[in-house]
């Protein structure tokens, strides 16, 4: 229920702020006095487009803001579905700024236009005379079966198990394509694989080859200077190691006298214990070296295969070469086993297919068992509304699965005895189309929880009796929700529990709309002006005084 509503800086409104009544509210004015331009800011707030030409002064931003009160109305589960804080006062405001940039929010969270939509299309409705090209669509005429018959909860659940077909179906045939491509290309990986195992390759062994052939091509230079080296550590007349030895000696000697002799005398011991390990290594390099041309021609062998595969698959060294291996051997892999994977797949498309077509089937039940009612108990309220020789007749074709079931609903409808009833978007007039709509809303009023309704001159191409069976309507179905009704017709306006003014206001140098809340006597005036003109008579204000009190 919307329980206040604030407009600042839109079209002709400056400031404007209205607490509605719970129940039926009536909205009357003269033509252009801003009846329009006030659905217009709601429409804002429904998250319909705006841009900067709306600005009343163009140097301010424009505020559209609603209050809700929303305990009693099961829409929780749509302000958890968009990650938004639910509050039993839900609090929407949409901003225009003084560039045109427009901003929503709902419980002061900034939102996006499609998730103010989700939210508000749950706190209102606007019943308009343009909903006569939404009627003629069969998705509209479908989601009027669906409210009717509660199909909310099976709905919701069929739209999930559809949207995980959908995901099971593209999967298996994003799979079935990648198969066919990796089949092609199987023989060609499964002889690289082959050619790259049947090398043995091991990581980091073309620098390991490299360095020992190095060593095999020198192999001469390299034992001639080993063995010069282990002759300056070890040789028979004069080494290193002996010098180092006499050093110690001396060393060794004065060590007691102080703690730097101590000192020189450990170090020196660590250089001969690590000259020695270093010539005992040498010593057996050289004993290693040979020049062995068997062996170099082996390794240029192995080199030459391993710089082939490098090049081949250009990739540079071996490690590259032993991740490719790993690449293809699971390409190969997953062919050797894509049939059971297909299987598999295959099989979850097939269950949720299953699942998706049973939930199907509930739904179209449902639907096909209250179409009579609707056909019956449309029917009657249109001979109320003045068109006894109204049909109404609603067909159901069952196809393949799609976002809303397997069924395409479709409306037949004519206002005229002996006509045939024809899809609603060949026949009946605008009021006519009113009407029906009118019709439709109320028999749906009491099956879902949709806190505001608000009717824009449905009225039209109606009067007399059937304006006071309009109204009426409109007043039971303000019995389980909060009504709004712009209307012209004072058989309507004398309904109202609260009633509702708009003016324009031209005190100043531009003029203003402007809309303030009837008392009880202005009401009788008002209404009387509607029945008699802007100057009524007698017997018009007591018409009037006799509509309020009905």
């Amino acid at each position: 229920m919307l329980t206040n509503l604030l407009i600042k800086n839109y079209t002709l409104i400056e400031h404007l702020e209205l607490s509605p009544d719970a129940r039926l509210n009536i909205i009357t004015g003269e033509t252009g006095a801003g009846k329009s331009i006030m659905l217009g800011a709601i429409g804002l707030l429904m998250g319909n487009r705006a841009d900067g030409k709306v600005l009343f002064n163009p140097e301010e931003k424009c505020v559209i803001e609603g209050v809700f009160d929303t305990s009693g109305y099961e829409i929780r589960s749509v302000f958890e579905d968009e990650d938004l804080e639910y509050d039993p006062t839900c609090l929407v405001r949409r901003e225009i700024s003084t560039g045109g940039k427009s901003r929503a929010f709902v419980n002061d969270t900034p939102v996006n236009l499609e998730t103010l939509r989700r939210v508000t299309v749950e706190l209102m409705d606007i019943h308009s005379q343009h909903d006569t090209l939404l009627l003629a669509a069969n998705a509209y005429q479908l989601q009027i079966v669906d409210v009717y018959a509660r199909n909310q909860p099976v709905l919701a659940r069929y739209k999930e198990e559809y949207r995980l077909y959908r995901l099971a179906r593209e999967a298996y045939e994003k799979m079935r394509t990648e198969a066919l491509t990796a089949k092609q290309e199987f023989d060609f990986n499964s002889f690289l694989l082959e050619e790259l195992r049947q090398a043995k390759l091991e990581d980091g062994e073309e620098e390991r080859l490299e360095q020992e052939l190095q060593v095999l091509e020198n192999a001469e230079e390299v034992k001639l200077r080993l063995h010069t080296s282990a002759e300056y550590l070890t040789g028979a007349e004069q080494s290193i190691l002996n010098d180092l030895r006499a050093v110690k000696t001396n060393l060794n000697a004065i060590s007691d006298f102080s703690e730097l002799y101590h000192q020189l005398l450990e170090r020196i011991d660590s250089c001969l214990i690590e000259l020695k390990d270093v010539a005992d290594e040498i010593e057996g390099a050289v004993d290693e070296v040979e020049f062995d041309n068997e062996k170099i021609e082996q390794i240029k062998e192995r080199l030459s295969l391993v710089y082939h595969l490098q090049q081949k698959h250009q990739r540079r060294t071996v490690a590259e070469l032993l991740e490719l291996q790993e690449s293809l051997a699971k390409k190969v892999h997953k062919v050797l086993n894509l049939d059971e994977e297909l299987a598999q797949a295959k099989a979850e498309v097939d269950q949720a297919d299953e699942e998706m077509r049973t939930t199907a089937g509930q739904l179209s039940e449902s639907r096909h068992a209250v179409l009579s009612a609707i056909e019956e108990e449309i029917r009657g309220l249109l001979t109320e509304l003045g068109m006894p020789n109204a049909s109404l007749k609603i067909t159901s074709e069952t196809g393949k699965p799609a976002a809303t079931g397997v069924d395409t609903i479709q409306f037949l409808f004519s206002a005229n005895k002996g006509v045939k009833p024809q899809p609603l978007k060949n026949v009946a007039s605008g009021g006519e189309f009113s009407r029906l709509l009118l019709a439709i809303k109320y028999i749906l009023a009491d099956k879902r929880s949709l806190p505001t309704i608000i009717f824009d001159e449905i009225d039209t191409g109606v009067s007399g009796e059937i304006a006071i069976q309009v109204g009426g309507m409109m007043r039971t179905m303000s019995r389980n929700h909060q009504i709004i009704a712009i209307t012209h017709l004072h058989q309507i306006a004398g309904k109202g529990d609260a009633h509702y003014f708009v003016y324009k206001d031209n005190s100043s140098e531009r003029t203003i709309s402007r809309v303030r809340a009837l008392s009880e006597e202005e009401r009788v005036w008002e209404i009387a002006k509607m029945i008699g003109g802007s100057t009524p008579s007698e017997s018009a204000l007591k018409n009037a005084r006799e509509l309020l009190h009905k």
